[in-house]
């Protein structure tokens, strides 16, 4: 499996930084001011079993890695998707996390606790259609962390078709159909201590016979229903959907069965409505064939693509979301178009308003960045360890102070600079680098670097010719934490322009 497919866990790229901002801004591009609905009392809404989320006769939004954030999620549900899935979320992963109300953006974010990045948002838009994906191989963990999230979501599924190693070897996804008796019980004990609907997902077995009977089994548990991969473990998109195999399991079972795994075949709506017919199921997922062109969805038809990535970049630009995962989502729509001259440009930017810049959109993004800004959104820029620890009610420890030359802070010279390895093409082009040609040739010693770590964060400060630089950026390690002080120390020596850093994305 590729890590466009689904049933793949999140390994941590898609990530986005967490504000504590309590103010309300107003949507101008998205179209999606219902999202705004304010939740500053930080309650939810618990589901009656009259609004349920229902499977039956649905058009759903794939969980996919790294693709299936809020903006995606947006999207497809303006599109017509009828249920969005996330991205898998392990379960350790959201334990480590507080829940958030994020007025500034209308979300509910859950934030890991050690290094800021947000492991889910969500918005009132979604709620009623979202459904959270969960990797998991402990039903008392399982339950744990569904229990964080079941009032912001629709529902709750189970992983148990990712063949990747990293899910297999920790007893998730696949995993879980090769130990029948733990799939049951991580189950049963989601049926029973949730109020919101409970479903897995699963890959067929090389027997057409032993996948219905597993199935049955599964179905058993109480879940609400049930999403079947055409494929076995170790087949690929290359291998052909078995859809009789996921007939046999809708005629089998008397839970809304979904199939998945027919992209290869479905290109426009109608195809989806025979990708239905041929396998007899009450739904249909779709995956790489929404993350290609996630209009898909349209009845009307699917919009040009450039249509379809402006949407898209309006979206991440209103939901804040992290621009490596923006990248990562326009990438795969464009997918041989990178090869264009605006592809090969697309492949060159580093933040979300350089992506969008190529769209036109640059202007956009930046105005709402500074706006969020302005109504106290913390960025990743604004993440420190001291934040964190207030928000999670995390005091068992004081935060960590360098220890400066002299015991005096009022010599150090700080800003706020991110580094951005992309602009850097070359190991000479770095900033240590250049600060060390340059500190020699002023004949004025070697730099020095003093760094601290507090979580997932990291801190560094320079001492060059008796004089001490700092980035009050905190970075995700240690080899960035000191580039950025040197870019600091660069700046102030004369040796980069700051106008360079604001116009390269440095400095917002």
């Amino acid at each position: 499996m590729t890590a466009t497919e689904d049933d793949c866990a999140n390994s941590g790229p898609g990530e986005q930084p967490s504000n504590n901002g309590n103010l309300k801004v107003i949507r101008t591009e998205s179209g999606f001011e219902e999202a705004i609905a304010s939740e500053s009392n930080g309650s939810s809404q618990v589901k009656s079993g009259a609004n349920r989320l229902s499977y039956s006769d649905k058009t759903i939004l794939a969980p996919m890695v790294r693709v299936g954030t809020l903006p995606m999620r947006l999207l497809a549900l303006q599109f017509g998707a009828d249920i969005v899935y996330t991205e898998e979320l392990i379960d350790w992963k959201l334990l480590r996390s507080f829940r958030r109300v994020n007025d500034v953006l209308g979300t509910i974010d859950f934030v890991d606790e050690t290094d800021g990045t947000i492991v889910f948002r969500t918005c009132s838009r979604e709620r009623e259609q979202v459904v959270l994906q969960m990797g998991t191989s402990d039903p008392q963990r399982a339950l744990k962390a569904a229990k964080l999230v079941e009032n912001d979501v629709a529902g709750i599924d189970i992983n148990m078709g990712c063949p990747k190693e990293f899910s297999v070897k920790g007893g998730m996804g696949v995993a879980l159909m090769a130990d029948i008796e733990k799939a049951k019980n991580v189950l049963e004990t989601l049926v029973s201590g949730l109020r919101c609907p409970v479903t897995c997902k699963v890959r067929v077995l090389p027997d057409v016979d032993r996948t219905v009977a597993v199935c049955q089994t599964l179905a058993m548990t109480g879940i609400s229903a049930i999403g079947v991969h055409g494929r076995t473990r170790d087949e690929r998109p290359q291998h052909s959907n078995r859809n009789h195999y996921i007939k046999a399991v809708a005629n089998a079972l008397s839970i809304p069965v979904i199939a998945n795994g027919g992209s290869k075949e479905i290109e426009s709506f109608e195809d989806i409505k025979k990708f239905k017919n041929e396998t007899g199921c009450s739904s249909v997922m779709i995956a790489r064939a929404a993350e290609w062109n996630v209009s898909i969805f349209r009845k009307e038809g699917r919009l040009p693509l450039d249509d379809v990535i402006k949407k898209y970049l309006v979206l991440s630009v209103d939901y804040d979301n992290n621009g490596s995962n923006t990248k990562y989502c326009v990438q795969n729509m464009l997918r041989e178009l990178q090869e264009t001259p605006r592809g090969k440009l697309f492949l060159e930017a580093q933040t979300l308003e350089q992506i969008c810049a190529i769209w036109g959109l640059g202007d956009y993004c930046r105005a709402r960045q500074l706006e969020f800004k302005a109504a106290g959104l913390l960025g990743r820029r604004e993440i420190c360890p001291q934040v964190l620890r207030q928000e999670s009610n995390d005091s068992e420890s004081p935060a960590k102070k360098l220890k400066l030359e002299g015991n005096c802070t009022s010599n150090i010279v700080t800003m706020k600079v991110a580094y951005l390895r992309s602009l850097f093409p070359s190991d000479n082009d770095l900033p240590k680098s250049r600060l060390l040609a340059w500190s020699r040739k002023q004949k004025l010693g070697m730099p020095s670097y003093k760094t601290i770590q507090e979580g997932k964060l990291f801190q560094s400060v320079l001492t060059l010719d008796g004089k001490q630089y700092t980035s009050s950026m905190w970075e995700k390690n240690k080899r960035w934490a000191e580039q950025g002080a040197a870019l600091v120390c660069l700046c102030s020596v004369g040796q980069v322009d700051l106008s360079t850093l604001k116009a390269d994305g440095s400095v917002l």
